[in-house]
């Protein structure tokens, strides 16, 4: 059989690795591997320490934080607690002094109505007897006239008169009240 001419001529295959080219990319790889080592991976692990710390930094710095603020919390309750019981204390202490000003002011109102009492019965007693004592003398010159002309005889003598007088009021003070002459 005969093989074609461009055929019998063999090309290297394009998948063929040749030994120089192998040893070429394995030095090449090794250096790059060796560079990358050398200074980027330094670099992205500081960096990952740097993010590391920073991170748990931050992870410490936010605990701290809700801690300052339960804390924080924790205080503010209990200051809202102690305003709540001071109101409620403040509020019973105006209950009670309400009740005692109240109470305080029914007794004033009470001495000043039994004060007005005792000045309006001491006004009405005195008002009275000066009324009695006007009305004995109007009544005694009255019973002194009309005694006179009775008795036909003049009663002039201021004491006889007084006597007349006294001795008609006493009468009339003397007789039952439902008795009438």
């Amino acid at each position: 059989m005969s093989v074609p001419a461009f055929l019998a001529e063999e090309e290297p295959s394009p998948l063929a690795v040749h030994p120089a080219e192998a040893i070429l990319a394995v030095v090449v790889f090794l250096i790059l591997v060796w560079l990358i080592s050398k200074f980027v991976m330094p670099n992205f692990e500081k960096t990952f320490a740097d993010r590391s710390k920073a991170i748990e930094g931050g992870i410490a710095e936010a605990e701290k934080k809700q801690a300052e603020a339960d804390e924080r919390l924790a205080e503010l309750n209990q200051r809202l607690s102690e305003a709540r019981h001071e109101a409620s204390r403040i509020r019973e202490d105006a209950r009670e002094q309400g009740a005692t000003i109240l109470v305080e002011m029914r007794e004033q109102a009470q001495a000043e109505s039994a004060r007005i009492i005792g000045q309006a019965q001491a006004q009405m007693d005195a008002e009275r007897q000066q009324v009695l004592a006007q009305l004995r003398t109007e009544v005694g010159s009255l019973a002194t006239s009309l005694a006179s002309r009775i008795v036909g005889e003049s009663l002039e003598d201021e004491a006889r008169q007084r006597r007349t007088v006294e001795r008609f009021i006493s009468e009339i003070e003397n007789q039952p009240a439902g008795k009438s002459s």
